[in-house]
């Protein structure tokens, strides 16, 4: 999975490089969670909390068989 950010206000999307790597707080962003090879989106935009939320039980459910 493909994890991208965008600045609020802004139309391109870019990959994430980190938390760290990023200027400012993950609140001035919008997130979003593609598949990999990046042609279905599988999480609309959203906050970082609701997005790696959502990250977290795809990775639960994939793992879990």
């Amino acid at each position: 999975m493909v994890l991208q950010y965008k600045k609020k206000g802004e139309t391109r999307w870019k990959k994430y490089p980190g938390k760290d790597k990023i200027k400012g707080s993950v609140s001035q962003y919008d997130f979003r969670l593609l598949n990999e090879s990046q042609k279905k989106v599988l999480v609309e935009k959203g906050s970082y909390d609701k997005v790696m939320k959502r990250f977290r039980q795809i990775e639960f459910f994939k793992n879990r068989g």
